[in-house]
């Protein structure tokens, strides 16, 4: 078989797979699952645009990722019977960059910057007047010759999303209408969004054994979608279909644990406990030993485990809960000689 071959019989699949990503994301408010609150309040500024005509006020969703920020951007598009255009912070390094997209907009189109924290400064500062009067300000020439052309743009409705709304600029956050803070999902939650998906999957799969891809699923639907591919995978692969006992030998053979643990989890809890018998350990020690960059433990993995109440932050640096200790089967030992916080390493 030519390698040409290859590529062919592989499109059909990779095809489908991105067909379903785009089938499991819900097209309306009435069919998105979670998030009552920011639906209600989502629902009420929508209707008010669409009676009085006029394009709705910018929105901002915030909150950690795999929540629907992103499904929620188009569903505002739909419900508003608006195009969408869709970019992203990192995308947006230069106040040119944003200029091309924002002079490029219809009128009522929505504007979707994913992860709006990322942008480029000089960018940030053009978006300011462009949300406030729908106007722009362009540079042209240099030196003492420059001069400042105003381009007035289409009204538009900017949708931002953001992990870390705290690094947004304030004249930045104060100029969205609206900041919509997404929570993590209870387990009931999820099991809709799971009973939807192995649905849509074609999946004939228990609905305990649903519950159990649920509690797993860290309270992001995100991983729950991904757990119950894997779950099916291993039902079409194994041919002893989709019960309780497939769901638990799979997501073991995928390392995730009972409390939705993974392989890195696990890696941060045993340097805690074992090496630092329970800490404290400062934050980059930490990164250090498991072999990841700060940045990740921090934004990825303390999170979680601080939610569930197996490591708390002090101070000092990262501390194992009594939870931790029963959860590992471990007994707090005499401590060793590692079991401090480096200097400048508290954080």
């Amino acid at each position: 078989m030519t390698p040409a071959d290859d590529i062919i019989s592989v499109e059909p699949e990779s095809d489908a797979e991105l067909a379903f990503e785009g089938a499991l994301r819900p097209q309306s408010l009435a069919e998105f699952v979670g998030q009552q609150k920011v639906r209600g309040q989502l629902q009420l500024l929508l209707q008010a645009a669409s009676m009085q005509g006029r394009t709705a006020d910018h929105i901002l969703f915030a909150g950690p990722p795999g929540l629907g920020k992103t499904t929620l951007a188009m569903i505002v598009a739909h419900e508003s019977g608006r195009p969408l255009r869709m970019s992203s912070g990192p995308a947006i390094q230069h106040a040119g960059d944003l200029a091309a997209v924002l002079s490029s907009l219809v009128p009522g189109e929505v504007l979707f910057i994913d992860e709006i924290h990322r942008m480029a400064r000089s960018a940030e500062e053009m978006l300011y007047l462009a949300m406030e009067d729908f106007r722009i300000d362009i540079m042209v020439g240099k030196g003492a010759g420059a001069t400042s052309i105003p381009l007035d743009l289409a009204p538009f409705t900017l949708v931002g999303a953001t992990t870390r709304s705290g690094m947004l600029p304030n004249p930045l956050r104060d100029r969205f209408g609206f900041t919509a803070h997404l929570e993590f999902y209870e387990s009931s939650e999820l099991e809709q969004v799971l009973v939807r998906a192995a649905h849509m999957l074609q999946l004939d799969i228990e609905r305990p054994a649903l519950a159990e891809i649920a509690g797993r699923s860290r309270g992001t639907p995100r991983i729950a979608n991904r757990l119950l591919r894997r779950v099916r995978d291993y039902a079409i692969v194994t041919g002893k279909g989709a019960g309780i006992d497939a769901v638990n030998a799979a997501l073991e053979l995928y390392d995730v644990d009972e409390l939705g643990l993974d392989r890195l989890d696990r890696a941060v809890m045993n340097i805690v406990l074992n090496r630092f018998d329970g800490g404290p350990v400062g934050l980059n020690t930490l990164a250090v030993s498991v072999g990841e960059e700060a940045e990740t433990i921090e934004a990825v993995v303390e999170p979680f485990l601080v939610r569930i109440g197996l490591l708390i932050r002090t101070p000092r640096g990262r501390v194992a809960t009594r939870e931790a200790w029963k959860h590992f089967g471990l007994t707090k030992h005499e401590a060793g000689t590692h079991n401090q916080p480096l200097f400048g390493d508290e954080l």
